[in-house]
């Protein structure tokens, strides 16, 4: 009996004999079993490639398809979010504002920087501020000189400031809130736990 680690070469599922047969193991033989078996594996790893292929290529033009469909369609969309990107582009997330703090404060503190077009402080529901703030630019370099003055204090207060990122359709989208699940205690405790509860 031969010892030691037998390959055994399996094809859709079933189990083919070993190269050589009559107990030899997969060392006797002319093997040929093995490399008609190997041919047929290589073959559909090519098949499975090629498959594979098809369909990225398949995707691909179906993206094309679908980005030109969307800029034939709305053509004003497309350049609404071509200039919204590039206003993105020359403004800056401002972080750590003060609840006081007014937009005219916020200019004069960014005015060494460059031209400002238009400083926006987010707002609640009630009107009251959120304590970050949106600073827009009039050149790009703008941008580079402002993040110079993050950790700088404005009423007290280190402000934490980021170049602005364009949001992205689709990645903020509301996930809603857990839907109710009333609270059951586990059981009734009247002085000490009981053996077991009614409840389970």
């Amino acid at each position: 009996m031969a010892s030691g680690n037998r390959a055994i070469p399996i094809e859709n599922g079933e189990v083919l004999p070993a190269a050589g047969g009559n107990g030899e193991g997969g060392n006797g033989g002319s093997g040929d079993g093995f490399n008609r078996n190997r041919s047929s594996v290589d073959q559909q790893i090519d098949d499975m490639r090629r498959r594979l292929r098809e369909l990225e290529e398949t995707e691909r033009e179906m993206l094309a398809v679908a980005a030109a469909a969307a800029s034939h369609d709305d053509p004003a969309a497309a350049a609404t979010a071509l200039e919204k990107a590039e206003v993105d582009a020359r403004s800056i997330y401002v972080g750590n504002v003060d609840y006081g703090c007014l937009p005219e404060e916020v200019q004069e503190h960014f005015q060494d920087c460059g031209t400002v077009n238009r400083v926006t402080i987010l707002t609640d529901f009630y009107g009251n501020p959120k304590g970050y703030a949106y600073v827009e630019f009039q050149e790009a370099q703008s941008v580079q000189n402002a993040l110079r003055l993050n950790d700088t204090e404005l009423h007290g207060r280190p402000l934490k400031v980021c170049p602005k990122r364009t949001n992205v359709p689709g990645m903020s989208h509301h996930r809603g809130r857990r839907p109710f699940q009333p609270y059951y205690p586990p059981c009734p405790a009247f002085g000490r736990s009981p053996r077991f509860c009614p409840y389970s």
